[in-house]
């Protein structure tokens, strides 16, 4: 069984300014820099032939090259409880779109469609047991955050195997995104 990812991985110089953001939330598990994506689609366990089948309709996805500018922090939580701090994204179409053809692609070999709204962000940490106010003082305190700008070129497909440290991630696959005009 593979468990499976689909991603943008993030530029070493914005990592940097990701990282920098680490620190300041007892309980929080912080990301690592490798662990530092931008999830487009998260799958889930699937067998040999179906990662093949997700590999090769993902390699039949075009779509143009784009810039994205990370911007903003906050953080999920229930009504108590925050569990997750995060980056945020400038809204950008061309990342939705990206976003809504991997969707289509994976619906369109028998994946189930993802239940949740897209919300593009990158996670910095995880948190247990932290008050949902001592989140929303982290999120004020960097809610200025905003990354360089960035091309990106290409998506990825991932593995992950959960480890008693944290997850690991392994680039399985490669998709270059198109350079020059592609119809959307």
């Amino acid at each position: 069984m593979h468990r499976l990812f689909v991603a943008i991985e993030i530029p070493e110089g914005v990592k940097d300014g990701l990282t920098a953001l680490c620190g300041g939330v007892d309980g929080a598990r912080w990301r690592q820099r490798e662990q530092m994506h931008l999830t487009l689609r998260f799958i889930g366990e699937v067998d040999g032939a179906v990662a093949r089948d997700i590999d090769d309709t993902l390699r039949g996805i075009r779509a143009p090259a784009f810039s994205l500018t990370l911007q903003g922090t906050g953080f999920f939580a229930d009504r108590k409880r925050a569990r997750v701090l995060w980056a945020g994204v400038r809204e950008e179409r061309p990342l939705k779109q990206l976003h809504d053809k991997i969707e289509r692609a994976l619906a369109d070999i028998g994946l189930e469609p993802e239940r949740r709204r897209f919300r593009p962000h990158v996670t910095l940490a995880r948190l247990s047991d932290v008050p949902r106010v001592e989140a929303e003082g982290y999120a004020a305190r960097h809610g200025e955050y905003a990354s360089g700008e960035f091309t990106v070129d290409r998506f990825m497909l991932f593995s992950s195997y959960l480890a008693r440290d944290g997850a690991i991630y392994t680039p399985e696959a490669e998709y270059p995104l198109a350079t020059e005009e592609v119809p959307v």
